[in-house]
Order: structure tokens, then C-alpha cells, then sequence
């Protein structure tokens, strides 16, 4: 088979892991739609990517199986016109899409590992899907394999990762796909983990197996931009969130129900291993620091805590929440009783900066992390000062409220920035009367 090398690979990839190949998806963002006839229900669905419901998810985590979506219409997909090649193309973006959705189920759960989601297809039938649950447990492929038995034979595998091809905590994916006889594999990208980077591949077609790479690549890449980030720069992702006001004010609020279940802020927490947060957060109700989701494995939340010798803050992080809290100072420091029984840790850095604060997190094994501004700035302008001078911020979440702020629910802040910096691919949706931009830099 024939495979096409990318001539202009995405600027995040390290040199070191190209050439990777890939078929492009050509016209994989056409509408589904547009050649087939696909119910409203799908179409409307409330997830931001794919065209299929949530699906069913088992409450305790013990595994990645999904039943939702098993029967897909072979009509809807089918050939046309004998199966050319661009209706094999939105076949192959179609799957890849649902397998996107599949792998969103474990969102918050899996680091350090990536988001992946798995979808096996036979005849024109889903008869196989999974998702990869959190760190430890078996792979999507694995899980999307046993939900497909003995169909799996000779069906296709769409994969949003490649599948790995050594021993670590599981054994290798790619000898489960060969061993099952799949007849064919579709990757979203390649994992840009030098361990496995393009081997899982190369290991699939000395099997004989046709592979194809490269099939909503950008929404894959999109879905594990943490992760990627991270095996490129050894360093943690970083978002920096913030409220404004319609008149460009600097807001120590959220909307509407943003921390309740299903909130933008409470699905935002869901995402990130930590929480940078300003020191005068301590003396606030902390119950909106913990994700209402469901299922979700709590961020770590990061407070600054410069020149002091005694700290008595009113910590109230929820108990039932399980969250964990770490003080971060530039001398040591002793805390109040109540506060060294609620096994908080303290980190003791001669010079704290954004740098330090990163490679700490890295070592623990964290992908992302959120600098959220509310409050009094202070602990944290030198914090942004930093991040903006030293590029160590990817991307920005802005809440808009539909307020004329005045002085006093403003946020106060000393902070400059030398020079302007012009944000890329931005969107931005309405959530209740707020809007929500997302950008980066």
C-alpha cells in the first residue's frame, strides 16, 4: 500500500519524530450529512465533536466499554457508487470521530497517559469500542477487542493514538490487533512518545495489516494537546483562566452555575492535574475548587506563599472531594494545627517561579495545569510576568460576564506585559448568558 509522507508536518512535533505517514482525510470535515441520511437526533447531539449521544458509562471506572452506538446503519456508511475513494475517506473520519467521543468518556482520569478511544467495524456495524479508563488499566484496543470477540476478525480498528508497541503497565496493543486478525487499522496520529513513536505502526504492517494514519489527525491531536505537549517539552501544558467583565474589568467571580455539575468552570477543573491559585484564595469558601462531575479524579491545587514564617488560612477544601492542597515558599514555614492535620504538603523553593512551580509538576507526573485568576494578584503577577516573557502559557480560557464592572468587584493587579501577543484559533460559545472564548498562544 501507498503512503503519503507529510510534506508539512504540525510545527508541534519534534523533528526527531518525523517522517510518520499518513493518508490524508482530504474531506473528512464535510458534513456526515452530506452523503447519507442521518436522523436529528444525531445531528443535535449535545457533544461538542461527534454524532452520537454520551455513551453509557460504567459508574465505578472498571472499565472502558461503551454500549451506546453498537448498531450504526451499514446504509448510512456504506459505499457509494461502489466505494470510492472520498466515501472511504468519510467513512474512516466518521469512525474516527466516535472513537474521539469514546476516549473524551475518560476526560480528567488518565494522566499521565493519553485520552484514547478505540472503534471496531465489520460489514458496515460497529461490533467493537472502548476507551482507555486511566492509567493501569487495559488500553481502548484492548477493551474494544473483547467487546468485539470473534467479529473482530478481519473488521477495521480505528484507533485516535496509535497503539503502543512495547511492555509497560499493559502489554503491547499492536500484538493484540495482530493477534485478533484485524484486517485493517486506522490511527488518528502518532504518538509522539519516543517510545512508541511510529513502532506500533511499522509493527502492524510487518504483520500484514494495512494501516492508514493520519484521519482526523487535528481532532486528535486536539483531544491529547496536554499529553503532547508534555512528551515534546517535558514540561506540563499550561491554560490561564480568567473572568472579565463587558467592559474589559478583571472579575473575582464566575457565572452563573459554572461550578455546579455540568458548569463550564466544574467540567474546566475536570481536565487539569493542578490549579495555580492566588494566595488570598486560602482565606475564601474553597468548596468551588472541587469538580461537581461525575466519576472525576480531583486537580491538585497550588497555592504562593512568600515570605511568611506562620500561615493559619482558612483551608476548607471539601473532604468528600478528596482534593489536595500544596503550599508553595521561599522559606519554611509552620502551619496552624488544623492545617497540618488536613495533610497538606509544603514546598520549600529559594526563588518560586512559574519554571519551578512547572518542573515540580512535571516530576509528578502532571500533564496540565490551570492558573486561575481570582482574588487579590499579588502571589501571582510575578507568576504571569514570567509565563508570558518565557512563552510557558499554551492557551487561554476567558469568562465574559454580562456586567458593567465596577471597582469593587474588580480583581486588582499590577501586572504588565512588555510586549502584545496575538492569540490563534480561537473559538467561543455561549454558555447561559456568558461567553467563553479559548484561544492560544
Amino acid at each position: 500500500m501507498n503512503f503519503l509522507t507529510l510534506s508539512n508536518p504540525n510545527p508541534i512535533f519534534n523533528p526527531i519524530l518525523s517522517p510518520h505517514f499518513t493518508k490524508s482525510s482530504i474531506s473528512a470535515f464535510k458534513s456526515v450529512s452530506g452523503f447519507c441520511s442521518v436522523p436529528k437526533w444525531v445531528l443535535n447531539s449535545e457533544r461538542n465533536t461527534g454524532y452520537f449521544p454520551k455513551p453509557e458509562f460504567d459508574s465505578k471506572f472498571n472499565n472502558g466499554y461503551s454500549n451506546t452506538g453498537k448498531r450504526v446503519s451499514g446504509a448510512c456508511l456504506s459505499y457509494t457508487n461502489g466505494g470510492d475513494f472520498e466515501s472511504e475517506i468519510e467513512e474512516d473520519a466518521f469512525y474516527m470521530r466516535k472513537g474521539v467521543e469514546l476516549a473524551k468518556q475518560a476526560i480528567g482520569c488518565t494522566s499521565p497517559n493519553p485520552m484514547v478511544g478505540c472503534v471496531i467495524v465489520k460489514d458496515g456495524q460497529i461490533v467493537g469500542q472502548g476507551f482507555h479508563p486511566k492509567a493501569g488499566q487495559p488500553h481502548a484496543e484492548v477493551f474494544a477487542l473483547r467487546d468485539a470477540g470473534e467479529q473482530a476478525e478481519n473488521a477495521t480498528a480505528y484507533v485516535t493514538l496509535e497503539p503502543c508497541n512495547h511492555f509497560g503497565k499493559t502489554p503491547p496493543c499492536s500484538e493484540a490487533l495482530i493477534k485478533a486478525k484485524v484486517k485493517k487499522v486506522v490511527v488518528g496520529m502518532v504518538d509522539p512518545n519516543p517510545i512508541v513513536s511510529s513502532r506500533g505502526i511499522k509493527r502492524l504492517q510487518e504483520a500484514g495489516i494495512e494501516v492508514v494514519v493520519g484521519v482526523e489527525e487535528d481532532l486528535c491531536k486536539k483531544l491529547n494537546e496536554a499529553f503532547i505537549h508534555k512528551m515534546i517539552s517535558g514540561k506540563p501544558f499550561v491554560t490561564l483562566r480568567y473572568t472579565i467583565s463587558t467592559n474589559a474589568v478583571l472579575l473575582d467571580q464566575l457565572g452563573e452555575k459554572a461550578t455546579e455539575c455540568g458548569g463550564y468552570y466544574s467540567q474546566l477543573l475536570q481536565e487539569y492535574d493542578a490549579i495555580i491559585h492566588a494566595t488570598t484564595t486560602m482565606n475564601q469558601e474553597l468548596s468551588f475548587l472541587a469538580s461537581q462531575e461525575p466519576n472525576v479524579r480531583q486537580p491538585q491545587h497550588i497555592f504562593i506563599a512568600k515570605k511568611s514564617d506562620f500561615l493559619n488560612w482558612n483551608l476548607n477544601l471539601p473532604a468528600e472531594a478528596n482534593c489536595k492542597a500544596i503550599i508553595f515558599s521561599d522559606k519554611e514555614v509552620t502551619l496552624a494545627s488544623e492545617l497540618s492535620q488536613k495533610g497538606i504538603e509544603t514546598v520549600v523553593i529559594d526563588d518560586i517561579s512559574l519554571d519551578a512551580i512547572l518542573e515540580y509538576c512535571g516530576r509528578q507526573g502532571m500533564c496540565n495545569v490551570l492558573i486561575d485568576l481570582r482574588g487579590k494578584l499579588d502571589g501571582l503577577e510575578e507568576i504571569l510576568e514570567e509565563g508570558f516573557l518565557t512563552n510557558s502559557m499554551q492557551k487561554v480560557v476567558v469568562e465574559v460576564l454580562p456586567l458593567w464592572a465596577g471597582n469593587e468587584t474588580s480583581c486588582s493587579t499590577k501586572m504588565s506585559v512588555a510586549q502584545s501577543k496575538r492569540l490563534t484559533n480561537l473559538s467561543t460559545r455561549i454558555v447561559r448568558d456568558n461567553v467563553l472564548l479559548e484561544g492560544y498562544f
